[in-house]
Formats: C-alpha cells, structure tokens, sequence
C-alpha cells in the first residue's frame, strides 16, 4: 500500500506530500521507512491512501 504524508514537514522523519510505502499495518498503525532509512510506526490520521 501506498500512503501520502499529511501533516507537518519534520527533517529525517516526514516530508509533508510524500509518497510512503507501508511495510505492515500493526495496532491500527502503518509501519513506514521514513525519511531516516528505518522503520517506524505512524498513526493512520496523519496519511491519505493514494494506492491500495
């Protein structure tokens, strides 16, 4: 799935507009190689799916 980034531009975690990949999706969460390079879980409010 792909999701786009929704909220505020935060350097080396998320770029405001950006496409991500969801790795998985735990707890309600998507887990997501963020700008850093590593994996992270993010809350589902702060993205917009724009591929299943």
């Amino acid at each position: 799935m792909k999701v786009r980034y929704i909220g505020k531009t935060e350097f080396l975690v998320l770029t405001n507009s950006k496409v991500y990949d969801v790795i998985s999706i735990e707890k309600g969460w998507y887990r997501i190689i963020d700008d850093s390079g590593e994996d992270y879980l993010y809350p589902k409010k702060y993205f917009e799916v724009v591929e299943s």
